[in-house]
């Protein structure tokens, strides 16, 4: 096993096959690597010696990261599965911690017991297959995953496709098609195509029990998401950060003011979206922040309601 790893990691690349997953409707798909295969071929005559030194070296690392990720699955009881390689390189020691472990063996140990946890474990690092690290534009902070059946696929406020969208996401849209010229609230509330353009939907807690909110608060999910935070605020800049509801605003309490631009709203819940949430404009002016950094500006209204996230 060691002498085959050793040729695996170093002697030659290796070519991958990307295992097959079966959908609730019993379909195959392919989980995605996050290895651009159209990058990984050293021996293009169109290379200079130096860019194929660097591909291959590109080439070695993602599949010592592949290896060790596999791993690290076993490690943690299978909480750690289809993270993307940038998000993977930068939080590969967080995952080695104590917390990291004893928050894996308490949802791996949930689950023996026939505890149903939301979302499934395919879902649970979605958000990081969605977007590469260094190209986060927008920060969108969320509390923990829906707690109902079919809804929670790793996108803070985000359900699957074909659940209606719960009121949160309906008041969203509402301020959307108030903010943003044009903007036609969609019958779904898949929210990929926000993703897909640098925006990062990540809920504090990323593992929740079914029907019981805020159940996995306190077991080690709030370290992992601040490291996240922290990473994003000291080596990017011009980040917006939208910080709905106080939990939000607290978790967000230590970024940067002079880097970023960070946004405070009340929570778009029924319970409090008319207290300061509706007529924010925080999508409006979340473009203007980004125009003026020098970036592309959010399509908002860019929501398909085929792009599947995946795994679906």
């Amino acid at each position: 096993m060691i002498d085959y790893l050793f040729s695996f990691l170093f002697l030659k690349p290796v070519a991958i096959t990307p295992k097959r997953i079966k959908t609730a409707s019993n379909t195959p798909v392919a989980s995605p690597l996050r290895i651009s295969q159209s990058n990984s071929n050293v021996n293009s005559p169109n290379l200079s010696k130096t860019e194929e030194e660097k591909r291959l070296a590109e080439r070695v690392e993602n599949n010592r990261i592949l290896a060790k990720m596999k791993l690290e699955t076993k490690t943690t009881r299978g909480l750690v599965v289809d993270v993307g390689i940038s998000w993977y390189k930068a939080f590969e020691k967080e995952f080695s911690k104590d917390y990291f472990q004893k928050l894996a063996n308490f949802i791996a140990d949930e689950r023996e017991k026939g505890v149903t946890i939301y979302p499934p474990p395919h879902h649970v690092f979605t958000f990081t297959r969605m977007c590469e690290l260094n190209e986060v534009k927008v920060v969108i902070l969320g509390q923990d995953p829906y707690h109902g059946p079919n809804q929670a696929h790793g996108l803070c406020f985000s359900v699957r496709k074909n659940v209606p969208p719960p009121p949160s996401l309906q008041n969203m849209y509402k301020e959307l098609q108030a903010d943003i010229p044009g903007f036609v609230i969609p019958n779904h509330g898949t929210l990929s195509g926000w993703a897909r353009q640098g925006v990062l939907l990540l809920n504090a807690c990323l593992t929740v029990e079914r029907n019981k909110a805020n159940s996995h608060k306190g077991k080690g999910w709030e370290k992992f998401t601040d490291a996240i935070i922290q990473y994003l605020n000291d080596r990017s800049a011009n980040i917006v950060f939208l910080l709905w509801g106080r939990d939000a605003q607290n978790k967000g309490a230590r970024i940067d003011k002079n880097r970023h631009h960070v946004l405070t709203a009340a929570h778009p819940s029924p319970f409090s979206a008319y207290n300061g949430f509706m007529g924010c404009k925080h999508f409006s002016k979340t473009n203007a922040f980004l125009k003026a950094s020098g970036l592309a500006e959010i399509n908002w209204a860019n929501l398909p309601s085929e792009d599947e996230m995946p795994f679906d």
